[in-house]
């Protein structure tokens, strides 16, 4: 798991505008409070009160604030401490009293929080959906939470390999025997690899689906897929030169071994409301095959070595999305989950936020973060 980049929290919808107590949200092994201030704009604060470990998420809205359902201490959207009832009315509250709080954007009808300290100049920016605002494209929304490394999620996306086994609907389970993957290139990005290939598909299931796409029989399609990130996706799937499916799936580490999942699944034909439904049923078809195999992978982790498992070309596009991981821990940005888990009942870790720039002096420690270059080191070592 890793700081530093832009996860969603939740649904807009989830986190209520007048609500008498915040949302709260588990991401990368942490809690976290969420909240809509009196302009209806959503504060997010770590969820651990730094006094005697209170968890605000389960106290009460008070204006702008979340009050800690334990001693009222009250804190802002900054994550500043307002209130300290035991000290009296204005009383002079020690700046070390403040939580942690973080970036929040509210974009494609999702609660985006910006999970670590970097200064806004520096930071990722959230994946873009060029096709979103665009009137011949009509997206829907799908969320899950599957129990897995949310790594293993990724590298699925981007496996052309696995189709032709795990999803009838893009393949033909191995009975063809001239099968095999089609060569292809990698196209990288500042903040991920990706890849276009031509992959051959059965008829869609779907009789409005295949008639709108002007499919006879088995043909060709135009696949890609790529990542944003550790934990972002994109996938376009080009059934013919009319009809066109792009998913956008933001992964949400919940811990190291769950992930949560939030799906925007659009297309660009048969645009009527009513095959909603219909695109729904596909995407939730689809994921559950997935699941399927990615839940018993054993071991649970990915490997953190290459030499650990034997791949081929076909997998080159997940060597490459782990090269750019592999960067991500030489930046300091891997959280070190075995030190997180062999503290978890003594200590409250806190991810840190941009206010730990400019302010010293903090109760809750910063989460433990892995040596930089710490998997590199295994990967030579193996």
């Amino acid at each position: 798991m890793f700081i530093n980049f832009w996860y969603v929290a939740a649904k807009s919808g989830e986190v209520i505008f007048g609500a008498d107590r915040p949302l709260k949200v588990q991401m990368l092994g942490h809690h976290f409070a969420l909240w809509r201030n009196r302009k209806g704009v959503v504060q997010c604060i770590s969820d651990t009160c730094s006094h005697r470990g209170g968890a605000l998420a389960d106290g009460r809205i008070r204006g702008d604030c979340v009050e800690c359902p334990y001693h009222g201490w009250t804190f802002d959207g900054a994550g500043n401490c307002v209130r300290l009832p035991s000290l009296g009315p204005n009383a002079s509250i020690p700046g070390r009293t403040r939580v942690d709080s973080y970036p929040v954007q509210e974009k494609y009808g999702f609660v985006h929080v910006f999970l670590g300290d970097l200064p806004e100049a520096e930071r990722p920016p959230i994946i873009d959906i060029p096709e979103y605002d665009d009137p011949a494209w009509r997206f829907i929304q799908l969320s899950l939470e599957w129990k897995i490394d949310y790594k293993r999620a990724i590298e699925n996306t981007m496996d052309p390999g696995h189709n032709e086994f795990t999803h009838p609907t893009h393949g033909f389970l191995g009975v063809k025997e001239d099968y095999r993957v089609e060569d292809f290139e990698l196209s990288d990005a500042a903040w991920g690899t990706g890849f276009f290939a031509n992959m051959r598909a059965p008829t869609l299931a779907q009789r409005d689906m295949n008639e709108a796409a002007g499919r006879t029989g088995d043909q060709w399609t135009r696949n890609g897929a790529g990542n944003h990130g550790p934990h972002c996706t994109w996938t376009h799937i080009h059934p013919s030169d009319r009809a066109q499916m792009h998913g956008y799936a933001f992964h949400t580490p919940v811990t190291e071994k769950v992930d949560r999942i939030y799906v925007m699944f659009g297309r660009n034909f048969l645009l009527e409301s009513k095959y909603d439904q219909t695109f729904e049923n596909r995407g939730v078809f689809i994921a559950e095959q997935a699941r399927y195999v990615l839940e018993p992978l054993h071991p649970k982790l990915t490997p953190p070595a290459n030499q650990h498992e034997f791949l081929v070309p076909a997998d080159k596009c997940i060597a490459r999305y782990r090269e750019y991981c592999q960067e991500w821990e030489r930046r300091g940005w891997r959280i070190d989950v075995k030190r997180l888990r062999a503290d978890e009942d003594t200590v409250a870790y806190a991810i840190p936020s941009p206010s730990r720039r400019a302010h010293k002096g903090w109760v809750l420690p910063a989460v433990p973060l892995a040596p930089a270059g710490e998997a590199v080191a295994v990967a030579k070592k193996a």
